[in-house]
């Protein structure tokens, strides 16, 4: 360290001296003011420039004053008494600059869209449209694809795929004012989507973040941050309620009636289950090996726990009414399977509602109108046994499924525009099991007005006798899976959340 300071102190006490010399003596030898330090003003030749006895003829307190001189001029010669001097680092080249950030096509985000008559609504997220909603119908998942961005800055195409039925369509969006016709709210968007099966959709757009998950760029690194995390939900579906009363036929063939925790035998054996509305009556039929082709329409109470013969004959397929008043069936008379229909408190007095062969009954759509196919139209039977509506199954079923007298068609309980089909596919998907005709069954939801067509049940299932809860968005079929025997499942509308609801077939739904 001292032979590190000492060179310093060298070159500052050197600098130090030349800085007295200049301003002490600026007038040569003997010509400064020696009022300054009267102890200098000595001879050249014994002064302090004299090295010989500048230190033996200097007084004490000459000495001490010059050298505090010297030590406070040396400091404020150099900075470098006090630290060791600095390199400067070498000039780096300049970094190129970084390219221009991408520019969003689709801004703003977080939109929704909704409009009336008919009621819609479209959300569109970072990505685009994500999902299409309309009450009484399930939700259309959306995949979105590219979106154009015109050139005034104001206005936006987006498109995206119906992943439903594999359709393209577009949303048309435009900063502009807008008015839905039903408040007074001022929108700050107008929309308009175009889908080709439902047709044109105008209406408003809202900025509307808080209706999507909160978006952040932060990263985790909390160990246990994956176990405190929820799962996520297996359906978007919320408010549904399992069913309280069901009845099924077991794997001992039993017919099984449950309301709560309990459950009764209700037969030992039968057929074409029907379950009231309220829960506490169960219809089916019961064959008569001694009779032939004869069967019996037989009621079942649970509260009582007994059973008794309605009609007795060729009969099948009967159906409560939305009230539980009246009992639909098919009965052959005159070699045509007729719709007739009997009062619940009375029936010992049937009669006929539709006289013309039918191969199917379907139930009924409200309380005045049945739903009966054959093997070329479904039909829509009043009261006062007209038809007032006609459907071809070709329509329905398309080229995807095959048109059979065992196919089902059951309306849900809130939107008599949409169908639940149960019918074989045309061309089983690959891998699906067969069912008991060596046939692959599948379940699909259709629309009347739009002619949408959507696959339901997963295609490693063979599904059949679809039915609806009566909240409209549960559905319980009879699936066979590649291994095992078959089983009950339920589904939501939307197609999620497919689960084995319990070991039996013929699933029907009450309360």
């Amino acid at each position: 360290m001292i032979a590190t300071i000492a060179p310093r102190f060298s070159t500052n006490l050197a600098c130090a001296v030349s800085n007295y010399t200049e301003h002490l003596l600026p007038l040569g030898p003997g010509s400064f003011d020696c009022t300054l330090i009267p102890d200098l003003c000595l001879s050249r030749s014994r002064g302090i420039l004299n090295p010989e006895d500048s230190a033996r003829r200097m007084p004490l307190r000459a000495r001490s004053a010059f050298f505090a001189l010297v030590i406070l001029v040396a400091g404020a010669c150099s900075p470098a008494w006090a630290q060791a001097p600095t390199k400067k680092p070498p000039s780096s080249p300049t970094a190129p600059a970084a390219p221009t950030a991408p520019q969003s096509k689709h801004y703003p985000i977080l939109l929704l869209a909704s409009g009336n008559n008919p009621g819609w609504s479209l959300r569109i997220g970072q990505k685009g449209p994500e999902r299409l909603d309309r009450p009484g119908y399930p939700p259309i998942t959306l995949e979105p694809a590219e979106v154009a961005h015109d050139p005034s800055g104001d206005a936006w195409t987006y498109h995206a795929k119906d992943t439903g039925t594999g359709t393209a369509i577009t949303i048309h969006l435009s900063r502009e004012a807008c008015f839905d016709g039903m408040s007074a709210t001022k929108y700050t968007f107008r929309a308009v989507v175009e889908h080709p099966q439902l047709g044109t959709l105008s209406g408003c757009a809202r900025i509307a973040a808080e209706l999507f998950p909160r978006i952040t760029n932060q990263i985790d690194d909390d160990a246990d941050d994956a176990a405190k995390k929820k799962p996520a939900p297996e359906t978007t579906v919320t408010g549904f309620k399992p069913p309280t009363a069901v009845a099924y036929v077991n794997f001992a063939d039993k017919i099984v009636l449950s309301r709560g925790a309990v459950k009764k035998i209700a037969a030992p054996a039968g057929t074409d289950l029907a379950l009231s509305h309220d829960g506490k009556k169960l219809l089916y039929i019961r064959s008569d090996p001694k009779s032939g082709p004869e069967t019996t329409i037989v009621l079942y109470e649970f509260d009582t726990g007994r059973s008794r013969d309605l009609v007795h004959g060729n009969i099948r397929q009967p159906f409560w009414s939305p009230d539980d008043s009246r009992v639909a069936y098919l009965t052959n008379q005159d070699q045509k399977w007729q719709v007739w229909t009997l009062q619940a408190a009375a029936p010992e007095a049937p009669a006929p509602l539709y006289t013309n062969n039918i191969d199917a009954l379907q139930g009924w759509v409200d309380a005045h109108i049945l739903l009966a196919t054959d093997l070329q139209n479904a039909y829509w039977i009043a009261d006062d046994g007209k038809i007032t509506q006609t459907a071809l199954l070709q329509n329905i079923c398309g080229s995807g499924f095959q048109i059979r007298e065992s196919d089902t068609i059951r309306v849900n309980p809130g939107n008599p525009d949409l169908l639940l089909v149960s019918a074989n596919y045309a061309t089983p998907p690959p891998g699906a099991p067969a069912n008991a005709s060596h046939l692959s069954g599948g379940i699909f939801l259709y629309e009347l007005r739009a002619k949408r067509r959507v696959i339901l049940t997963p295609p490693d299932q063979s599904a059949s006798h679809g039915e609806w809860a009566q909240d409209g968005v549960q559905v319980f079929y009879t699936a066979r899976l590649s291994s095992g025997v078959p089983s009950t499942y339920r589904i939501f509308w939307d197609g999620s959340a497919p689960k084995r609801y319990v070991a039996a077939t013929n699933f029907v739904v009450g309360q």
